[in-house]
């Protein structure tokens, strides 16, 4: 039985994060650029605590966050999700500077916003989004990315 903050017909929330960043792992080494999972990063204004990363490559200086978020059943805006995409655009911007940094999410759209989650997320919180931040939107579909930002 599906508890009321897990999506219907999967096991486990952690399950979906982990198959998502698996999908995302195969498309960026698709794209030629080969990732690890679970890269750790020194993070905060003094650099002296350990985040780590969905994915990333250190050689190549490349951070990825996944999130597989989705719309309500509803079509209302997962508010707890979106304080989950704001607490990795924190990190991301306490991360090392010389890094480039991906945040790939799911492209869900809704009839009823009329919009993707990361066009309603890159609309709404641009002003929480720290400069050089890329955002990728992966469609599971088609298998191909759009870059938002």
């Amino acid at each position: 039985m599906n508890k009321p903050y897990q999506r219907k017909g999967v096991s486990s929330n952690t399950a979906v994060g982990k198959a998502f960043e698996a999908k995302a792992k195969a498309f960026f080494s698709a794209e030629g650029i080969e990732l690890q999972n679970s890269i750790p990063a020194k993070v905060g204004i003094n650099g002296k605590k350990i985040h780590k990363f969905d994915l990333g490559n250190d050689e190549q200086k490349i951070l990825v966050e996944c999130k597989s978020h989705r719309w309500t059943e509803g079509g209302n805006i997962p508010s707890a999700k979106m304080r989950a995409w704001n607490e990795a655009m924190y990190f991301f911007y306490i991360a090392p500077k010389a890094y480039r940094k991906i945040f790939f999410v799911l492209r869900d759209y809704s009839p009823k916003k009329k919009e993707t989650l990361a066009s309603f997320y890159v609309r709404t919180s641009s002003h929480l989004i720290p400069k050089g931040v890329e955002i990728w939107e992966y469609d599971e579909k088609r298998n191909t990315v759009e870059k938002m930002k």
